[in-house]
Order: C-alpha cells, then sequence, then structure tokens
C-alpha cells in the first residue's frame, strides 16, 4: 500500500476537529492522560531506562506520551499526519521548555530517510486507526537500531474488548467520544506477533491496561483481552 493511502481520512480528521483539546485533561483526552504514566514506566522498562535512549513516537499527537518520555530524559521525535495535533504538540512545548523534534510524516516516508536510528520506537494507541497496520509495524522495525526495542499498544478484538472498549467505554460511560473505534481494526495479539515473527522479531513481553469503573483506576496486568502492549526485539 503506497505510503499516502495508509491514512485514513476520516481519522485524521477526528482529530483535527479535537487537537485543540489535547492538553485539556477534562476533555476527551482525559483517558490518555490518565493512563500516560502506566505507559511511560512500561516503556521505561522495556527501554531498560530512558535516558539518552533516542526514541520515535509514532502517531505522536499532541504530544501527551513524548513530552512524559522527553521529561525522562529520552531523545523525542514524534511523527504525525494530523497537522493540528502537531501544531499543538509544538505549542505546548514553550509550556513545558522541552526540544522535541515534530515531523509530518507517515511511518512509512519516515523509515525511509531514519533506517535504523533509533533505541526505541514507540506506536501506542495508533494502528487501530489506520487501514494497513501491518505497513506501520514493518515500518517500525526499520526505524530500530540492531538491539532496539519496539514497543506497540492497541485493542484485542473479542466480544468482550467489543462490549468494554466500545458499548462501554463510549456509550455506557462516555470515556471517549462514540465514534472513536471500529472494532473491525481491533488487532488479536496473535496477529500482531505474527506480522513482528515476519519481521524477524521475537515478542519480549505482553501486558494487559485494564480500567477498574468503580475506582476510575488504571492498572498493568495479565488481561490482555481488552487493551494490551507488547515489546519486541531483533530475533538473535
Amino acid at each position: 500500500m503506497p505510503h499516502e493511502t495508509n491514512v485514513d481520512p476520516a481519522e485524521i480528521d477526528k482529530f483535527q476537529s479535537i487537537a485543540s483539546r489535547w492538553w485539556d485533561r477534562e476533555s476527551e483526552f482525559k483517558p490518555l492522560h490518565d493512563i500516560n504514566p502506566l505507559r511511560v514506566d512500561y516503556i521505561e522498562r522495556q527501554a531498560r531506562g530512558l535516558s539518552g535512549k533516542h526514541i520515535v513516537d509514532i502517531g505522536c499527537g499532541g504530544g501527551i506520551l513524548t513530552e512524559a518520555l522527553a521529561q525522562r530524559g529520552a531523545l523525542m521525535t514524534g511523527i504525525d499526519m494530523a497537522e493540528q495535533s502537531l501544531k499543538v504538540a509544538r505549542l505546548h512545548l514553550h509550556e513545558s521548555d522541552l526540544e522535541i523534534d515534530y515531523q509530518l510524516s507517515t511511518a512509512e516516508a519516515f523509515a525511509e530517510h531514519n533506517a535504523a536510528r533509533f533505541d526505541v520506537v514507540a506506536c501506542l494507541e495508533m494502528l487501530e486507526h489506520v487501514p494497513d497496520p501491518a505497513a506501520i509495524i514493518d515500518a517500525a522495525v526499520r526505524l530500530l537500531k540492531p538491539g532496539g526495542r519496539l514497543i506497540l499498544s492497541t485493542l484485542n478484538r473479542n466480544p468482550k474488548s467489543f462490549a468494554l472498549a466500545i458499548i462501554g467505554a463510549e456509550y455506557v460511560l462516555g470515556l471517549i467520544p462514540r465514534g472513536t473505534h471500529q472494532y473491525r481494526r481491533f488487532i488479536k495479539p496473535s496477529e500482531m506477533a505474527a506480522q513482528l515473527r515476519a519481521n524477524g522479531m521475537r515478542v519480549l513481553d505482553i501486558s494487559g491496561m485494564s480500567y477498574n469503573p468503580l475506582t476510575h483506576n488504571y492498572t498493568l496486568g495479565r488481561d490482555i483481552d481488552v487493551n494490551y502492549l507488547m515489546t519486541a526485539e531483533f530475533d538473535a
């Protein structure tokens, strides 16, 4: 699939329309702010530390994860195809006083000129929003240095994830706007792992991220039925 076609215009428009609210912790981006500490801690563990590591955040949006990693010493690059989101991300740097290289690019195009450049490649909560997630994974692998770590997250595809991530989160609890996710784009861990193996990678860890609607807390654990994170490296 050509780079320019591995973008869903409807998804881009969706995030463009709400870009100004990326850093509003009570907006539709509240769940991302709430899970961010878990994501950052997970990446730091799997990356074996962040200080001085060159990391690219694929699908960085307004920079919530990108900035948090930079605050822990990572040398960050963020790429996205939603121009308004990147404008918000760059503007927020004036508040955070961080140095981050934000670029308007697809993962595939970026990989053509930045092969084997990064210690860590992160692509979180993004794969379920593109027509061809396998192409994103292929590009992410090309960006990794030998010995680097690839960290992905997405939604599992099963009846439980449909009930909780779409019916529950979008329609019952109102945690995220209706229409945020399309069930057919959810990815089973076995499918993700197979794509990684096809790229010469081996899976090091799979962890689940769960939400308790009574306590409003997010936790990491072994339940990968809904949200999950996966770490991989090149197979020796």
